[in-house]
């Protein structure tokens, strides 16, 4: 198993420091704080832990608060609000220093039978096999600090393919939409509360940078101050993860130095496995950071 992919699995691996209350490290790497869906998936692990194994997450609500410190371990607190027949409620909240940096609230439920239908998978999508990836798209981006270039360039969990590569390349206006090949480096167990923690790790990746495209701008330009704020996700049907994954994305609305984004997780035989909605800080700084 590649190293990135043990690294992820050991990180989502929770320490069980007392009734309800966990523990969570993050990698270490040269960044300045702790991404956002590695704690949006350590707080569905912390919850999961609490929950009967025959109760998969369906839904969840997370708020970013404050950024969260790589140097120091990250606690998990558990509130168990409700158990009922069919349906169980957490809410988490991730502590460091003393305060509270992200909250969740969770859902779920039991497995049921019922209706079912599904928005199709975009046609005409171009095969990831076709594509470049990402490290390489940002290798020849000129507007992409070297700093972010070489953070890329590491061995990671997931290689990601887009299907548009404009932004990387020009500060042209785009559509705000995006569509992206994601595939993990390697198997994650056969293990449904895994899989979904991974998939909520996954889940963050790309989704705010959606919301500049109509400005000509880019997530990492000096002059925007951009962090996620909110994380919403649906999980439709579960999947092994063992193959590409398509991540559809479109921004409907810019304001108030906030970006809106949208997305939807497909397998690349069609099946929709998961919806994601997000709002994120895009804050134009006074003064470029340096």
């Amino acid at each position: 198993m590649p190293a990135a992919i043990q690294e992820l699995l050991s990180i989502l691996n929770l320490e069980q420091l007392e009734h309800n209350l966990y523990r969570g490290r993050s990698p270490k790497v040269a960044w300045q704080r702790v991404f956002g869906g590695q704690t949006i998936a350590q707080s569905l692990v912390a919850a999961q832990r609490t929950v009967e194994g025959d109760r998969h997450v369906h839904s969840l609500h997370g708020y970013f608060m404050r950024p969260g410190d790589i140097n120091v371990p990250i606690v998990y607190e558990v509130d168990r609000i409700r158990d009922g027949s069919s349906f169980t409620t957490r809410r988490v909240v991730a502590i460091q220093h003393g305060k509270a940096i992200f909250s969740l609230e969770a859902s779920f439920q039991l497995d049921e039978p019922g209706l079912e239908y599904q928005m199709p998978m975009p046609l005409d999508v171009p095969a990831p096999e076709t594509l470049k990836s990402q490290r390489e798209l940002l290798e020849e981006a000129p507007h992409v600090p070297d700093m972010i270039r070489m953070f890329w360039a590491k061995e990671r969990p997931l290689e990601l393919r887009p299907v548009y590569a404009e932004h990387y390349s020009s500060r042209d206006k785009l559509p705000p939409l995006q569509k992206v090949w994601i595939r993990l480096t390697g198997p994650v167990p056969n293990d449904r509360p895994t899989r979904a923690a991974v998939l909520a790790y996954l889940s963050d990746m790309t989704l705010l940078d959606t919301a500049t495209f109509a400005h000509g701008r880019g997530i990492f330009d000096p002059d925007i101050q951009a962090a996620s704020l909110d994380h919403a996700m649906w999980f439709h049907r579960e999947h092994s993860l063992d193959g590409w994954l398509l991540y559809t994305q479109d921004s409907p609305s810019t304001s108030g130095a906030r970006g809106f984004t949208r997305g939807a997780l497909y397998a690349q035989d069609g099946t929709l496995i998961a919806s994601v909605a997000q709002e994120g800080l895009i804050r134009l700084r006074t003064k470029p950071a340096k």
